[in-house]
């Protein structure tokens, strides 16, 4: 297979009948492609469409879930079954243009792991243009991957980078931070954006406070995931010596001055709090994200898998 097409769909009815055309007329230069759509828990009607042409056409595939699970998950079930060499992510609604297929797959063929599209000239209002920037700024400083657009819906990638690197959460918007973490080599190439002309917008302003957090998730599981105690046994140790200092403190007013353990309640206290403090940075740190990760992964998402192959 030479190229793989993903695409997440979420209400995306009036905008598919076109997006099908442009994609024929744009893969119609390769002899083995896919298209593969992720119904995201459509309402409008993109479901029944989707199944439809993807029950009677060979080269389209969809997987469709039980319900709206986010683009991560959506992007991450596309790629377990791409079989494209190449593998090309875009929108469904029309604002990325699949004439860009090429340009990022030529741009795979020079060398490069990942391409990401820049929407340098974006026909969007400014209250996500604004959000964009800010975003974009805070992640290439943080992540050291200097690209404009980390969540442009537009990439191209080759086989090895989607299936290496694990999307859960928020983290579609920091794939080529994770690539980039993993040693591959990551570019970007400008791309024609174009207006939403169906439909709204499913991203609001909170993502960037989302996007904040996830990006924390993802700087501190590179740094931390494989040695958690490298940080909690910090924190840990720190807490343990607090504690062990007052303790130390105490028995020195106690046995040294002559001073009753009565006097040096609220040390004492502190100290043993200061210690259990630490024991629990010790014992709890990475619990939570483990669990969390263990259930993204296990989660029962799909309903149904359409395509003429199988």
């Amino acid at each position: 297979m030479q190229i793989s097409i993903v695409i997440p769909v979420l209400n995306e009815l009036e905008s598919l009948p076109i997006l099908l055309d442009e994609l024929i007329v744009n893969l119609e230069s390769y002899d083995e492609w896919e298209v593969i759509f992720i119904d995201d828990g459509s309402t409008d009607g993109s479901t029944e469409w989707l199944i439809d042409l993807c029950s009677t056409r060979k080269k389209f595939k969809l997987i469709q879930f039980y319900r709206n699970f986010g683009k991560s998950a959506a992007l991450s079930e596309g790629f377990k079954i791409a079989g494209g060499k190449h593998i090309i992510t875009m929108d469904a609604d029309l604002q990325d243009d699949p004439a860009e297929i090429i340009n990022l797959v030529n741009k795979l063929n020079e060398g490069w792991d990942l391409v990401s599209g820049w929407k340098k000239n974006r026909l969007d209002p400014l209250n996500k243009r604004l959000p964009s920037k800010i975003f974009n700024f805070v992640t290439r400083i943080f992540t050291g991957v200097k690209i404009h657009d980390f969540n442009c819906g537009l990439k191209g990638y080759k086989r090895s980078v989607v299936k290496s690197i694990d999307i859960y959460g928020g983290r579609h918007r920091y794939i080529p931070a994770l690539a980039g973490q993993k040693r591959f080599k990551v570019t970007e190439i400008i791309v024609n954006h174009r207006a939403r002309e169906f439909g709204v917008t499913k991203y609001g302003g909170s993502r960037l406070f989302h996007g904040f957090f996830d990006l924390i998730t993802i700087l501190f599981l590179n740094r931390y995931t494989q040695r958690p105690l490298h940080l909690f046994g910090f924190f840990g140790l720190l807490f343990i010596l607090i504690g062990t200092s007052a303790e130390i403190v105490v028995l020195y007013k106690k046995f040294i001055l002559g001073n009753n353990f009565q006097k040096h309640f609220a040390l004492i206290t502190f100290g043993a709090m200061s210690f259990i403090l630490g024991l629990w940075f010790f014992s709890i740190g990475l619990i939570g994200e483990m669990i969390a990760v263990s259930q993204q992964r296990q989660e029962n998402r799909i309903r149904q898998f359409i395509s003429v192959d199988q």
